[in-house]
């Protein structure tokens, strides 16, 4: 009932799906459901509460348990939203396999542990896989579905159908792989950035303005393959025309950073000049990064029905 999984459950709930929210302590979810109570009425003030259902009718579609049997009865979809702990995650999942039927499907909120590491071993691993949404998911809808190499097709396909129908965007990754795609994009990125800083080529601000106020423009809307292809005549005209430069920037590219020391003291005090540490400041500011969220979104919906 952490932040992942309150937004889960709001997101579901908007779908007009009954949610069950499991937590080890009472408490911790007495907190989760005044947040997500608190949320939903800010939203539907602002006209942005998804789905058709009013905010009182989504909250009452949802439930709290600090019984796991109990919590996932009569489920057909089960969202883990653990710490990202391999140990922790096993365990819970191992408890499911334990009480589960042949129908459920077990999802994994996991960034980054492989569905091989989580579910090899499962009774239940052919119904097994990893739906990773991206912080916060009612905001962003995208969500990468990545099937252990047992996962049963018909898993992947009910899991991806039921994103579509609560209103998420689900991609299908074919299998595995460390980070999945979109930690892989974002690692590539944070990287270069850090390896520009470090040498003086930019400072921290203007680096992050390169993205807001440059690449990120077009990535609102379009991606990295759609954006070659717009800016010459399609896919192939861009690689004849950029190809040798491009390989030759790549080639200048250094190792791996190792993300501490000098440059993490440098970009870290710039960061805190423009965003102090400070729970209160920090929260103002995820508010505000998620009302800009909720009007792009909202912006994109209006794209896609025109």
């Amino acid at each position: 009932s952490g932040l992942i999984g309150c937004s889960w459950a709001m997101v579901f709930a908007a779908g007009g799906f009954k949610v069950n929210l499991y937590d080890i302590a009472q408490q911790q979810l007495t907190n989760a459901l005044e947040n997500i109570r608190k949320q939903m009425k800010e939203l539907e003030e602002s006209g942005c509460l998804r789905g058709t259902l009013s905010a009182e009718q989504q909250l009452a579609l949802i439930s709290t348990c600090t019984d796991l049997k109990a919590a996932v009865e009569g489920a057909t979809f089960i969202q883990e939203c653990t710490p990202e702990n391999l140990e922790l995650k096993k365990k819970i999942f191992g408890q499911l396999d334990l009480i589960v039927d042949d129908n459920v499907i077990l999802s994994s909120s996991t960034s980054c542990l492989l569905p091989s590491k989580l579910f090899t071993g499962l009774k239940h691993v052919k119904q097994c896989i990893v739906s990773h949404p991206v912080n916060p998911p009612y905001f962003v809808p995208l969500v990468e579905i990545v099937p252990h190499p047992e996962t049963d097709p018909s898993t992947t396909e009910r899991t991806y159908a039921l994103m579509k129908k609560i209103g998420q965007s689900p991609v299908k990754l074919n299998r595995e792989i460390e980070g999945f795609v979109l930690n892989r994009l974002q690692y590539a990125v944070i990287s270069e950035a850090w390896r520009l800083v470090g040498e003086g080529v930019i400072s921290p601000t203007d680096l992050d303005l390169v993205m807001s106020d440059g690449l990120g423009m077009r990535y609102a809307f379009i991606g990295p393959l759609e954006t070659m292809h717009l800016n010459a005549e399609g896919i192939s005209n861009y690689c004849e025309r950029y190809r040798e430069g491009m390989r030759l920037v790549l080639n200048t590219f250094g190792p791996v950073p190792e993300f501490s020391g000098e440059i993490q003291q440098k970009i870290s005090q710039a960061m805190s000049e423009k965003i102090p540490v400070v729970p209160k400041v920090l929260d103002a500011r995820r508010k505000q990064r998620d009302e800009y969220l909720t009007g792009l979104a909202k912006l994109k919906k209006q794209m896609k029905s025109d």
